[in-house]
Parts: structure tokens; C-alpha cells; sequence
């Protein structure tokens, strides 16, 4: 391992860092962006590796997997897709998609640099990458200019489908459900790293993370954790409840007041709480579930959000593999009961969800591991210059069609400002 005082480090240290790992097959970059947030944000950690050898592409595959390497230091980092979901429950889906993500990777890195309070750690194969990341020029680029984005379910099909979400709901077939819709452009030539550095300073996020695989490319902002372990205790938080923020102080505290006291968006988080404590119940000892926090608010750049902390004690010889079967999707991105909400979702969605309302995170080799819920994000092919967003909003019997929409483009604000885009018909 190699330490470096911060203070030795140039101010441009970590866009150069990334700008560098970027040039790997495989990379990817952990960024809490120095948020407050309630159990803590993500650690700030890039990893890089030119192959990954024996990736795993199943739950099933990545227990073996994460076995054979018990002795290696490195952790393991990667992704898992929504389509994970088709492992765990029968299911399966058929809209459409031109991202063709695998539904799971994990990979381990050659050189992962930690940043610590004070300090830069390297670890893994430390020779010569002090002097690479410094030899890495910081192009100049102009900003994006898309234009146009079109959406796979015009307004009209989505203002219908959510009426149709409704009646579900009348009927008894959910309580809940997450609609999401796609907005997307092709043969468009970014800058990955450039987007990314875009987004991260338009919307700045305690999960965010820049994620290459091959010519694959998630950049993400989000606000949401999934699920942490930390020793033998769990930590799971759910966001449900959205509003704008305020132009001026008086106008932002009164956005926080109104949804603090909006009736629809607690019950929409007391749900989902609800669902955690189940799922959590499977793999916790007895006893152990708790909501320390219920409908906690928390500003960010362009939204006030409500989040509830979920915790339990995980029960001895189980890991990351039997808490994700356990927890995934994160009932936050699906509804509720949630086998039936994921059914409709692939009824009255227009695309595969992809890496949307998957996750990307990290598992130590002492079982330790943390995952976000991957909102707030663009997936971005070098390839076929495919670039592509989802954003969606819980439909309860109460939702009003066009104010759902309007918290699809809320969500979306920061996506359409970087990549210099309106949405078009």
C-alpha cells in the first residue's frame, strides 16, 4: 500500500484519477461527495482492472465466485442489473432495450485508490500510478448538445397508464406501484468522463458513482441507499416522497413543511418501510428490525426527499448473496406486494429497466459491502452512441396523472441540463 498526505495531492487530483481509470476495461469510481447523510454516504473509492477473468453473471455464480477469493484483499466491485429480478422470482421480461447490460458483474480491481480523511491509500499494484494519473491531460470539452430526447412512452400512453394503475389499485391488485418511463437518443458522441463530472456538479449525491464496463457506461447521482452491512448490522434506506426546492429560504422551508405533511408521499414511504422490515425480516434475527428514522427530510440540489432508515442484525453464516436474494429489487423501485408490482411494471412499461433500479456497489472481503439504488442516472454506449435515462414516481389510488408526470421531469431536471436537452414528442 501507498499513502499520500491530501495536502501533497494537486487540486485536480481526482479528475485526473478518474480521467485515467477510465482508460481500463473495467473501472469504477465510488463518490459520497462529501454529503451529510444519515449512517454516512458511500466511501470515495476508485478501482481499475484491465480484464475480469471468471466474472460472475448470477447471484448463484457470484457466491462461488466471492468463495474461491477468500484470500484476496481487493473488494469486489460491480453491479447488479433490475433483470436479477427474473432469477429470483418467475419472471421475465420482453420490452424493448438496446443497452445490454449483463444482468450481473462484479470485478476485481489490479490498483483501488481510498480516499481517507487526511490521506490517499493506493493498493494492489502501486508502481508508476502516482506518475500516470499526474501524466493524464484534462481535455477541454465543450458542453453537450443532444437536443432532442425522446421519450419511449409518449405523455399521452403514461398519463393513461398511470389512470390504469389506479384502477389496479381499486381492484386490489396492489397498493403500490412504481411506473417508470424511458427518455433516450441515439448516435449521440459524449464524453463519459465529461458527462459524468457534468452531472456529479449539477446534482451532486451522497451514491453517486461512474461505473465503465467495456463499452458500457453508467453515471450516476444518486440519493439512495439500498442496503449496507457493517459488521453484523444492516442498514436499509428508502426514499419515497419528492418535492421541488424552494427558490428563496421562506419558499424552500415551505416545500419542506408541504411534504413533510403531505399525506400521499408518507403513505407511500410507510409502505415501502413496511416492505423493508419484511424483506430484512428473512435474513435478521428476531427481534432485530428497526426504524430508527420514519419520513427523515433532506435537501439536495434540485429536491427535498423523504427517507426512512431501515435496521436489523444479520443472522450468523449468512452474506451479501442471502441478503440480496432476500431484498432485491429494493421495494423503493418496485411496489408493493412486490411480486405483483413487478408483473404490472412489465405490463405498462415501454423498456427493460436495465441497470435502472438495479444497484452498484462494493463487497469487502470481511462480508462488509454497501449498494445504492441506481436513480438519477444516465447509461451511455461508446458503441452504438445509445444514450439513455429513466425516471419514475409511485402510484398510489391518490395520484393525480399530470403531477406524476411532473415529478418524471423534476427527477429528470439535471439529466436534461447536462446533456443540453429538451424532451421532444
Amino acid at each position: 500500500m501507498l499513502t499520500i498526505p491530501l495536502v501533497q495531492l494537486p487540486p485536480d487530483f481526482r479528475a485526473r484519477a478518474l480521467r485515467w481509470a477510465a482508460g481500463f476495461t473495467h473501472c469504477v469510481y465510488y463518490e459520497p461527495n462529501d454529503l451529510a447523510y444519515p449512517g454516512g454516504p458511500f466511501r470515495r473509492l476508485l478501482a481499475v482492472a484491465e480484464a475480469a477473468p471468471n466474472a460472475p453473471r448470477s447471484l448463484d455464480e457470484l457466491g462461488t465466485w466471492l468463495a474461491a477469493g477468500d484470500s484476496v484483499a481487493a473488494p469486489a466491485c460491480g453491479f447488479i442489473s433490475y433483470e436479477v429480478k427474473d432469477e429470483l422470482e418467475d419472471l421475465s421480461s420482453a420490452n424493448h432495450s438496446n443497452l445490454a447490460w449483463p444482468n450481473l458483474h462484479f470485478f476485481r480491481p489490479r490498483i483501488w485508490l481510498i480516499w481517507e480523511t487526511e490521506a490517499l491509500h493506493i493498493h494492489g499494484d502501486t508502481a508508476g500510478v502516482l506518475a500516470a494519473i499526474a501524466a493524464t491531460p484534462l481535455p477541454v470539452m465543450p458542453p453537450p448538445a443532444v437536443a432532442f430526447i425522446t421519450p419511449r412512452m409518449p405523455k399521452a400512453d403514461y398519463l393513461r397508464a398511470v389512470e390504469a394503475v389506479r384502477e389496479d389499485i381499486l381492484n386490489g391488485e396492489v397498493y403500490e406501484m412504481n411506473l417508470c418511463q424511458e427518455f433516450c437518443a441515439d448516435d449521440v458522441q459524449l464524453d463519459p468522463v465529461d458527462l459524468f463530472e457534468r452531472l456529479n456538479a449539477a446534482s451532486p449525491a451522497p451514491f453517486a458513482g461512474f461505473m465503465r464496463h467495456e463499452s458500457h457506461y453508467l453515471l450516476c447521482a444518486s440519493p439512495e441507499r439500498f442496503v449496507r452491512r457493517t459488521g453484523p448490522e444492516l442498514l436499509s434506506q428508502p426514499i419515497k416522497g419528492t418535492i421541488a426546492r424552494g427558490t428563496t429560504p421562506a419558499a424552500d422551508a415551505q416545500q419542506r413543511q408541504t411534504l413533510l405533511h403531505d399525506e400521499k408521499e408518507r403513505a407511500e414511504n410507510l409502505m415501502i418501510v413496511d416492505l423493508v422490515r419484511n424483506d430484512l425480516a428473512r435474513v435478521a434475527q428476531t427481534g432485530t428490525v428497526q426504524v430508527p428514522e420514519l419520513f427523515g427530510l433532506y435537501p439536495f440540489r434540485h429536491v427535498w426527499q423523504m427517507i426512512s432508515s431501515v435496521t436489523a442484525r444479520l443472522r450468523p453464516n449468512l452474506g451479501v448473496v442471502d441478503v440480496l436474494r432476500a431484498t432485491f429489487p429494493m421495494g423503493s423501485m418496485t411496489g408493493a406486494p412486490k411480486i405483483r408490482a413487478m408483473q404490472l411494471i412489465e405490463h405498462y412499461e415501454r423498456s427493460r429497466r436495465g441497470l435502472y433500479s438495479g444497484s452498484l456497489g462494493l463487497i469487502w472481503p470481511n462480508g462488509d459491502f454497501d449498494f445504492n439504488v441506481v436513480i438519477r442516472s444516465l447509461q451511455y454506449r461508446t458503441d452504438t452512441g445509445y444514450i439513455s435515462f429513466q425516471v419514475g414516481s409511485a402510484i398510489t389510488y391518490d395520484s393525480v396523472p399530470e403531477r406524476e408526470y411532473a415529478e418524471c421531469l423534476l427527477k429528470a431536471r439535471a439529466m436534461l441540463e447536462v446533456l443540453g436537452a429538451v424532451v421532444g414528442k
